[in-house]
């Protein structure tokens, strides 16, 4: 081939290039084929802290108190009784050795001291002044337990004999099942009208007419604490988990049974020592939590439905 030729075919396919690319659906074409990128969704990975040095501050501030031995009665309702009507009176004596200890809330920090209220299996609701009353309102008919701890204001319970407290008593002529069992102060005990499963709720209320199944005091039991409801901020990591361990010792205290989590659909973890743990890093969003209480066989401790308890959490980043 002649090179005047070759050189005129070159410059044709050259201008032929430039036209083609230089066309403006062109160029878009490519520029979004080079920009756009797929985020993988954020693995969550949790792990165990130590205690946190907020809370570590915290208690070098409180003195004696978090040497103390509360100890608890609950006045009403009695243990066996019947109530009539859909309010009941809740009644509470605090005694024991306090060093101090006294519910309270700050009204600058609206935390405090306080008692977990449990009424059945629904998450706790915080009673600041046993001095005032308080009543759960709108309780419909039929069986129902009461339990009751102690506190700390980052709502680490005390562990003492006697802190613990748990009442069972029967409801005649209760509430609307159709709207939920609440306080005198509006807080939500039960939404009795959700239809089942944790469903969206932030605090895993969305659950049936709250009533007690057959408990016995005397078998071990376990009471879900923490964690509940909406996490923000420094409070969304890292995450408390929390109980009340009743006629049972762990492995690590010498006994003979675990307590077994799940969170969300990872790996069952396990929780050989009663006090708190602390998980971080948790993700966006909601999660289950899911706590058993396994016996020397390996298989949840059975008592009533109250040793395997779910919960729904929020943590807000």
């Amino acid at each position: 081939m002649r090179p005047q030729i070759k050189l005129c075919l070159t410059l044709l396919t050259f201008i032929a290039v430039a036209l083609f690319t230089g066309c403006p659906g062109n160029q878009d074409h490519a520029n979004t084929t080079a920009t756009t990128t797929v985020s993988p969704p954020p693995t969550q990975v949790l792990q165990i802290l130590p205690r946190p040095q907020t809370i570590i501050d915290e208690m070098k501030a409180r003195g004696e108190q978090d040497s103390a031995h509360p100890v608890l009665k609950i006045v009403s309702p009695a243990d066996g009784s019947v109530v009539n009507g859909s309010v009941v009176s809740v009644r509470l004596n605090l005694g024991g050795d306090l060093k101090g200890y006294q519910p309270h809330k700050d009204p600058a920090t609206d935390k405090g001291n306080h008692i977990h209220v449990i009424l059945d299996n629904e998450p706790y609701e915080a009673y600041y002044d046993p001095g005032q009353a308080f009543e759960l309102r709108n309780v419909v008919a039929g069986k129902h337990t009461l339990r009751v701890f102690p506190s700390r204001p980052w709502h680490e319970s005390y562990k003492n004999e006697g802190a613990f407290q748990m009442v069972m008593f029967t409801v005649k002529g209760g509430g609307d099942a159709a709207k939920p069992t609440t306080t005198n102060t509006g807080q939500t005990m039960a939404n009795n009208n959700a239809g089942g499963g944790s469903g969206g709720q932030r605090e895993g209320k969305d659950m049936p007419a709250s009533t007690a199944v057959d408990i016995d005091p005397t078998k071990p039991l376990l009471t879900f604490s923490r964690p509940k409801g909406e996490y923000k901020g420094e409070e969304a990591d890292p995450i408390m988990i929390e109980f009340w361990l009743t006629n049972a010792k762990l492995n690590g205290d010498g006994g003979e049974y675990r307590i077994r989590y799940i969170i969300d659909d990872d790996e069952p973890r396990f929780i050989d020592k009663w006090e708190p743990i602390w998980l971080s890093g948790w993700v966006k969003g909601e999660h289950i939590v899911r706590l058993e209480l396994l016996g020397p066989d390996r298989y949840p401790v059975q008592n009533g439905t109250f040793n395997a308890t779910t919960r729904e959490i929020i943590v807000v980043k």
